[in-house]
């Protein structure tokens, strides 16, 4: 970890939760400049309009200091997860964090066959970029414990998922720390000499929808021919260009339809139309 990550100036959001215990300690004895919101827990307001749950918090005051920080920090409530936002206040997601680890990984040469595991939610946009860095991404299911598994699998260095969840493989972590993600980070702004805004410049996030729609019965879509016709067709008008992931819920009685496109119009358009597929073959309508 380089020291010059104490010249940083930090916005840190403890979301009222277990970070409130370890960020101050820890940052101000790095010398970093920085100033902390949501730390007055009172075992009822964690999370609560603030964390990695509500993002927008700290871009928004990051916003409200243009210039005042090099980047911003929030944890969710027990601090395995992190997410930033830039000077500016634009929220900076997991998908992000991948990249600017990955490129930073790659050219210490320590990215273990140029791969990363990420997971159905991230968005295609972070596969691009990637792939111009000459990085595999591979995808898992959701949940830090499938990326790992993977990880392991294909002996991947780096994972993790969209919500924050970052997995370094490249020393001896074996699950997401919100704190050792900060300070990844951060030490690669320092040592890129880059804004994190530039790291990631040429992140182009594709406009995504979810949709849930609540079914009686989880028959698999490929036995239903009308959803695996719409299915079909909306992958043939994307093109490679966007992105489809129909699925139910683990927990509930629901299809969630996932859709990724360049265009906004289209996005809807498609989302609606296997929506409606999917309504009308298992639809529950009692």
């Amino acid at each position: 970890m380089s020291q010059s990550v104490g010249k940083l100036r930090v916005l840190v959001d403890c979301a009222n939760g277990a970070a409130t215990a370890e960020a101050p300690e820890l940052f101000r004895s790095l010398g970093m400049q920085a100033t902390f919101i949501h730390i007055s827990p009172d075992g009822k307001n964690i999370n609560e309009g603030c964390g990695a749950l509500h993002p927008l918090t700290l871009g928004q005051t990051a916003a409200k200091f243009a210039g005042n920080f090099d980047l911003g920090v929030t944890f969710d409530g027990d601090a395995d997860r992190a997410l930033f936002c830039d000077s500016s206040g634009r929220v900076v997601n997991g998908d992000g964090v991948l990249l600017a680890a990955a490129r930073d990984l790659q050219t210490q040469g320590k990215l273990k066959n140029d791969t990363v595991v990420a997971t159905t939610m991230s968005n295609m946009g972070l596969e691009i970029a990637l792939q111009k860095s000459g990085i595999r991404m591979l995808r898992a299911n959701v949940g830090d414990k499938y990326v790992l598994e993977e990880m392991l699998k294909t002996g991947a260095t780096l994972g993790g998922e969209q919500s924050g969840h970052i997995i370094f493989r490249d020393a001896d972590a074996t699950t997401g720390d919100g704190l050792l993600t900060a300070l990844r980070l951060m030490d690669i702004v320092v040592r890129s000499g880059k804004a994190l805004a530039e790291l990631i410049g040429d992140l182009k996030v594709f406009p995504q929808k979810i949709q849930n729609v609540r079914v009686r019965e989880k028959v698999p879509f490929a036995q239903v021919p009308a959803i695996k016709a719409a299915i079909e067709r909306a992958e043939r008008e994307l093109d490679g260009n966007g992105r489809v992931v129909v699925r139910y819920s683990g927990t509930e009685a629901l299809a969630r339809v996932m859709v990724e496109a360049e265009s906004e119009i289209k996005m809807q358009a498609i989302t609606a139309q296997i929506a409606s597929e999917i309504e009308r073959a298992l639809g529950n309508q009692a």
